[in-house]
């Protein structure tokens, strides 16, 4: 990764409420080995009381006098797919939880998962508040908010969420003892769109605001939203991991998600307006080559941990 990426992004994980959360993409120790102690879902649940936050708590004043005299026309069409990812993501995996709660097996998973329902909730309250208080968009609405922005996604993101999340989510609407379905979600949910995809593209995004000076807060609000999501992954981790050790058809769960998924996930990484998604391109200092390793890199720690072969 470039030097400027890695001085923001370090100096970020290291933090010590995201530290607390055990994500073991955070822990460079398990670069060298599994024996990586993870937190329980009752002791991530009493740090999701912890880590409370409010998006009413923000003022976008200064964010809107960047959006509209400090960043260009052309520069704001191009954070716009990031933005609408997000914004989009947030309601879409809102609703897809559900199902996943109402299948885990404890009634400790089940309460905390509650608790990762009410936070992506609250992250797509924020994201509205910002694209409302900044004036983001023509559209006022929730509703027709999420509509206007979806113009600047991918075909690849849809067939993330809309197709491999939703169809194993469906199942385990009908099936909710179905575990390996329930373990192939959570891969899908946890490793790859939050853990790869959204806490990704949340460091990028906030270290080139930072070193521009942009959207002060909405960069303490992201990375409230980062928190958030590190916990949420952490919870993906140490349930993944204990069901690695229980069956080895799950073990084989999480390998066939992983292989279907990527691919497609790494579709996602590239804007519609890029011409070739093969070929490497730079925004705003970085390189495709750059997020690829950036995700590459959380994604193996957390799959050692599991106890994946990597």
């Amino acid at each position: 990764m470039g030097t400027r990426e890695a001085t923001g992004t370090q100096s970020r994980t290291e933090r010590a409420d995201f530290q607390a959360t055990a994500d073991p993409a955070l822990i460079e120790a398990a670069d060298r080995t599994a024996d990586i102690k993870l937190l329980t879902s009752e002791e991530l649940y009493m740090l999701w009381e912890r880590q409370q936050w409010q998006t009413q708590e923000l003022d976008f004043t200064k964010d809107r006098e960047d959006w509209h005299e400090r960043i260009s026309e052309e520069e704001r069409f191009q954070r716009m797919y990031g933005l609408s990812s997000f914004f989009i993501g947030e309601q879409k995996v809102a609703e897809e939880l559900g199902p996943i709660m109402r299948a885990a097996p404890t009634e400790d998973q089940r309460i905390f998962l509650c608790t990762q329902i009410a936070d992506e909730a609250r992250h797509v309250r924020f994201f509205e508040r910002f694209y409302r208080e900044v004036g983001v968009l023509e559209a006022d609405g929730l509703t027709e908010m999420l509509e206007e922005t979806s113009a600047h996604l991918n075909d690849n993101f849809s067939r993330l969420f809309d197709e491999m999340l939703k169809q194993r989510t469906d199942r385990l609407s009908t099936e909710p003892e179905d575990t390996e379905a329930l373990v192939e979600a959570i891969t899908l949910y946890h490793m790859v769109i939050e853990g790869m995809l959204a806490l990704t593209g949340q460091h990028f995004i906030m270290d080139y605001n930072e070193r521009e000076g942009t959207l002060p807060a909405f960069v303490e609000g992201f990375q409230n939203v980062a928190r958030d999501e590190h916990r949420h992954v952490a919870f993906g981790s140490v349930f993944l991991r204990d069901k690695a050790r229980e069956d080895e058809r799950y073990k084989k769960a999480i390998q066939r998600t992983l292989e279907e998924s990527l691919p497609v996930a790494d579709g996602v990484l590239s804007p519609p307006w890029a011409k070739d998604v093969d070929a490497d391109f730079e925004l705003f200092g970085y390189s495709l080559e750059d997020t690829r390793k950036f995700a590459g890199t959380c994604l193996m720690r957390r799959l050692k941990v599991i106890g994946l072969q990597v």
